[in-house]
């Protein structure tokens, strides 16, 4: 699953956003007073009647209760179109991205895409099978790009990446895509809510065996799990499953390089290439 951010505005998100805007004039609500009621500003308010935001998983449910409880917003959510470059399964955990208080990736297979440059991307493109045209690699960058302005809009969710060294080591697209994707780790590492941790090439000891994993934390402190596969992926909400992730998380990061010295091996390695 891969990208979040602002969708592309569509009928779809037009319809829905028509739909929340005279369910709220219809209750008498201004925009402000509805975004106090559902834990949302009058600007993300107007962004959703507008189009132009993907409402998050929870709002149909969060917002009946205040526009009457017609039912109308959770049929008219179902119809949803979603934004171009976003694989089908990766979508509902996105929208639970864009609102998260807390971040946490583990990542074996590639470079999570949040942390993806284009060179990378278009590397990774050029593997892909069935083949991608021009066109749906440029989607795939524009939303992953979209997604990365979490990092920077969003300075007080708590990101956290553990990464296993020989991501780096693979040097995919080359020696010069590798530079590039480093240095723009690196830069990403520099950020005051992003911690970042290489797992060693040689460890003995490993929580993360089983695969790569994302945890996230919502503004009410409820925490979903995702687990992706080839062509699939899992969004997991069952508290006794999300727990056991959590643990294996948190022990992978005493078993990883602390940050400091995670950066001071790509730093080396960077010097290698």
């Amino acid at each position: 699953m891969v990208e979040c951010g602002e969708p592309e505005s569509s009928d779809s998100l037009r319809t829905f956003g028509a739909v929340v805007q005279a369910l709220r004039e219809h209750a008498g609500l201004s925009r402000e007073e509805f975004g106090d009621r559902v834990g949302l500003s009058k600007h993300t308010v107007a962004s959703l009647e507008l189009g132009r935001r993907m409402p998050d998983p929870t709002f149909p449910e969060r917002s009946e209760p205040v526009l009457g409880n017609t039912g109308a917003l959770t049929k008219a959510a179902q119809h949803l179109a979603r934004q171009p470059g976003l694989a089908a399964w990766f979508r509902q955990w996105a929208r639970l991205e864009k609102s998260a208080i807390t971040l946490c990736t583990y990542e074996s297979r590639m470079i999570p895409g949040l942390l993806q440059t284009k060179a990378y991307v278009d590397a990774l493109a050029d593997d892909q099978l069935p083949p991608l045209d021009d066109t749906q690699i440029e989607e795939r960058w524009a939303a992953r790009a979209e997604r990365q302005q979490l990092l920077h809009e969003r300075p007080n969710t708590a990101f956290s990446f553990i990464l296993e060294e020989h991501l780096f080591l693979r040097r995919t697209g080359g020696a010069e895509v590798t530079r590039g994707l480093v240095d723009h780790v690196l830069e990403i590492a520099e950020l005051r809510n992003v911690e970042l941790q290489v797992m060693p090439l040689v460890q003995e000891s490993h929580a993360g065996l089983q695969g790569p994993m994302r945890l996230l934390e919502t503004p009410d402190n409820k925490w979903f799990a995702y687990c992706e596969g080839q062509e699939s992926g899992q969004l997991i909400s069952d508290r006794k499953l999300v727990s056991v992730l959590q643990s294996r998380y948190a022990r992978m990061r005493s078993q990883a390089l602390t940050p400091k010295d995670s950066k001071s091996l790509l730093q080396r390695m960077r010097g290698d290439l």
